[in-house]
């Protein structure tokens, strides 16, 4: 395969206009994000010199993705996510704002972050489960999905290399508040790019279906496939227990590597760095067949590298090992997206990411907390060990499974051609 050849298979998804205008606005605008939030742990560990605050302020952030997901996701399968997307991104911009604001008139306290965190958290809620659904209504084509949602995974931790790094600087010179400001100049990028498609008109979901009974639905749908459910618990324990590896970044930044905001931004953006070479390795992939023995491997170096790096004491090892812990969640993270968007069925969809996002997210909070307090009695090194070994064990599980999971998966993977009947069946399809 030559380099062009290479190219287009690896940025297929952006043949798509809607999708390529979504690529465009959500780069610029999540640069801005992570400035903001590299910005916003900064900020509460300077106020404070607390580990356990920067736990408040994580769980603070993430707590409503738990509650609020499935009933997002009841939304996202009724309403049009096109029109939720506009309103989501709006109210994200509107808090960003308002934190730069208060920061910069000196006015902001702890209690003001911890408030327009859960703010943030509750938008992000209903956001997250729509523009994960929504991905498959920019591509059209269903075999070019998980193309779409690595390059997704490309974008999310291109900015996580951008924007951390940016940040430190910024934040040395001018203060936190500019990062905040940026932030919310930078959601007009992706509002205009959101405004600027051309959606084909899809017929809504008229049954009147009560919210409650569509979150039941949803449940019992995805826990009642014991593929979807394995994978979905996977994921949720592996936030759980693997957060920690940034809500402590600063301690390590500050008292362990004994750097300053530049250090914190260099540590995070390596986790970036290690995401991105994971996305281009998921992206360059031709189908999702293989995914399960990936998300084996994948995690287990997640655990190597935050055991690793919780005994590093240098600088450059330590951005080494981060690379390492980057690569293995995101493509855990984005291999296990790509299944689950590939069995479910349409009109399920928005709630089958609800539920994804609430394992993602929804466990974060919970982990940040835990994470915040045991670093707190015992040390950010020896949280970080507990979190590796918990992960590689894990690991070590869902493996034990794989095998009855792929038998159940293959008659979906038949039906929607991409996996062929055996010969001997004499059943057409699609290579």
């Amino acid at each position: 395969m030559d380099d062009s050849k290479g190219l287009r298979l690896i940025f297929r998804a952006l043949y798509h206009r809607n999708y390529r205008l979504f690529f465009g606005g959500q780069g610029i605008s999540l640069i801005g994000t992570w400035m903001q939030q590299i910005a916003m742990s900064w900020l509460v560990y300077r106020l404070t010199n607390s580990a356990f605050l920067l736990g408040v302020i994580g769980f603070s952030s993430q707590i409503c993705s738990f509650f609020f997901s499935p009933f997002a996701g009841v939304i996202s399968d009724r309403w049009n996510r096109h029109r939720i997307l506009v309103a989501t991104q709006s109210l994200a911009m509107v808090q960003a704002f308002i934190l730069a604001a208060l920061t910069l008139t000196g006015v902001i306290a702890v209690h003001h972050l911890i408030i327009l965190s859960f703010f943030l958290g509750f938008v992000n809620a209903f956001d997250m489960p729509t523009r994960q659904a929504f991905v498959v209504e920019m591509v059209e084509k269903r075999e070019e999905l998980g193309n779409a949602i690595a390059l997704n995974s490309f974008l999310f931790n291109g900015a996580r290399l951008v924007g951390p790094s940016v940040a430190g600087i910024l934040i040395s010179i001018l203060g936190e508040g500019m990062c905040f400001l940026l932030n919310g100049v930078s959601f007009f990028a992706v509002i205009i790019a959101l405004l600027a498609m051309k959606m084909t008109s899809k017929k809504q979901n008229s049954e009147k279906i009560q919210v409650l009974q569509g979150v039941k639905e949803g449940f019992s749908y995805a826990f009642g496939f014991p593929p979807t459910r394995t994978i979905i618990f996977f994921l949720g324990w592996i936030s759980l227990v693997g957060t920690a590896n940034t809500t402590l970044m600063p301690v390590f930044a500050k008292d362990i590597l004994r750097g300053g905001p530049q250090t914190y931004g260099f540590l995070m953006a390596a986790i970036g760095v290690g995401a991105i070479i994971g996305a281009i390795f998921l992206a360059s992939r031709r189908n999702v067949l293989g995914l399960g023995r990936i998300i084996v491997i994948a995690s287990g170096f997640f655990g190597i590298g935050l055991i690793s790096f919780s005994f590093s004491h240098v600088l450059w090892l330590s951005l080494f090992l981060l690379l390492l812990a980057g690569f293995g969640m995101m493509v855990h993270m984005a291999s296990s997206n790509t299944i689950l968007q590939t069995v479910v069925d349409e009109d399920k969809r928005g709630r089958m990411m609800s539920l994804y996002v609430m394992a993602f997210m929804g466990m974060a909070p919970f982990g940040s907390l835990a994470g915040g307090s045991l670093a707190h009695g015992i040390g950010a090194p020896n949280t970080l060990i507990i979190g590796g070994a918990s992960c590689l064990l894990a690991s070590f599980m869902f493996a034990k499974k794989l095998p009855s999971i792929r038998k159940m998966v293959r008659p979906i993977y038949i039906r929607n051609g991409i996996l062929s009947e055996k010969p001997e069946r004499k059943i057409e399809t699609s290579s």
